[in-house]
């Protein structure tokens, strides 16, 4: 069988006592500026176990974390001392996500080899990223996940499957399927349903298929790249994942590295072309500005430009409220030159800073929350055009596009002993 990167997970599940819908929070990098969410969520668990209280929110990155990661660690161990994780075998976990603005999303859980992952173009790796990786980044989220015992991830893998042969195949057969969970998420993230997949060897030959050499020739016109799984969320966790697995790699003889867990990510995996998945692009809120000097350089960067500016989007002050901004259709073109120029204009002027923002709500929301800042919004991308762009060209400039709204995002559900 072609090389598909996959490893069946032992999947750890909160036990039958534990109220799912207090256990599961959405994913630890969203609302990043705003608090006021995170406040909610603490109120949705309270009382409960819940995967909060195993993750870090990024909104409370600071530099003093260490007394917050040795809790999450703390409370990890005491999760699986007293019987809050249950194992539920080895598997995949088929899962169907609802959410107010998508009847319908089909993910399937499952564990791949960091091996097989680089953001680094040059590697030509079957597992990549889609977007440009920060590296530093990098080192805060490995002192997170270094002496964690356990993985919750946010990840979430795309695969280019246009005929709809892996995922949704065990869907039309769910009835067949063991139902593991059925339950509302909190904080008005929809519903999720989860089912235990036994049949493994299956989902692995549909992948491989993927692999073809003739469907790779009819999908790109070149088998000279091969790349199954393109990052969609999470790519700096996975990023981490990597980076801890190669400081553990340097430790282990060959024959111990085969089979160890830290080797091994898990991932939600979803098809590009699945109908619930939409791709939304992802705003800029910049802010400790002088609105007039950032907009009057901005609108100048676009004008002297030189491209094709065809697509209406728009910045935002509470002074000033909307003024049209016309920038290339092209989402990564369009994103390049947006982010080039708010890159310099945060180095020349110290104290600024800027946040990435999912929908035009949170971003109104968080810039009206201080003066002194301005939001942008940007183009979406076309995501049929993603594989082939990061085969041919490489990683999108960062923060490109989103997989879906904020409250859209993967929530954590299933976990993995990685120690």
């Amino acid at each position: 069988m072609t090389k598909i990167s996959v490893k069946v997970p032992d999947i750890l599940l909160p036990n039958d006592s534990i109220d799912m819908s207090k256990w599961a929070v959405v994913a630890c990098d969203q609302y990043t500026s705003e608090p006021d969410y995170w406040d909610g969520v603490k109120a949705a668990t309270d009382g409960s176990p819940s995967a909060l209280n195993v993750i870090f929110p990024e909104v409370y990155l600071s530099k003093e974390n260490a007394p917050i990661i040795a809790s999450i660690n703390k409370t990890m161990n005491e999760y699986l001392d007293n019987g809050v994780w249950k194992s539920i075998g080895k598997g995949f976990v088929l899962l169907e996500r609802s959410t107010p603005i998508t009847p319908k999303r089909l993910g399937l859980v499952i564990a791949v080899d960091l091996e097989d992952y680089s953001f680094v173009r040059e590697d030509k790796a079957n597992i990549r990223a889609t977007e440009g990786t920060v590296i530093e980044r990098i080192p805060p989220r490995v002192r997170i996940r270094e002496n964690a015992p356990v993985e919750l991830p946010h990840i979430m893998l795309l695969i280019d499957d246009r005929n709809n042969s892996v995922i949704e195949p065990l869907y039309a057969e769910k009835d067949n399927l063991e139902k593991l969970y059925d339950f509302d998420l909190n904080m008005k993230g929809g519903h999720l349903t989860g089912w235990f997949v036994k049949d493994t060897d299956r989902v692995e030959k549909a992948l491989a298929a993927l692999l073809d050499e003739k469907v790779l020739i009819e999908k790109y016109g070149s088998t000279d790249e091969v790349m199954l799984f393109a990052v969609g969320d999470g790519n700096h966790s996975l990023a981490t994942a990597k980076a801890c697995w190669n400081n553990i790699k340097a430790t282990l003889s060959e024959e111990e590295q085969k089979d160890h867990p830290a080797r091994y990510a898990l991932v939600e995996v979803m098809n590009l072309h699945d109908a619930g998945l939409e791709f939304e692009p992802i705003y800029r809120s910049v802010f400790e500005v002088d609105t007039k000097d950032f907009l009057d350089g901005l609108y100048k960067t676009v004008a002297d430009s030189g491209l094709d500016c065809n697509y209406k989007c728009y910045t935002y002050t509470t002074a000033d409220g909307k003024k049209d901004l016309m920038l290339p259709s092209n989402a990564a073109v369009a994103v390049a030159l947006v982010q080039d120029y708010i890159d310099a204009y945060i180095k020349s002027h110290p104290g600024s800073e800027v946040d990435y923002v999912h929908g035009e709500d949170s971003l109104k929301q968080v810039t009206d929350a201080k003066a002194n800042r301005v939001a942008i919004t940007l183009p979406p991308l076309a995501k049929n055009d993603l594989f082939d762009y990061v085969l041919k060209v490489g990683a999108f400039p960062r923060k490109t596009f989103s997989m879906g709204e904020a409250f859209e995002k993967r929530y954590y559900v299933e976990a993995r002993k990685i120690k």
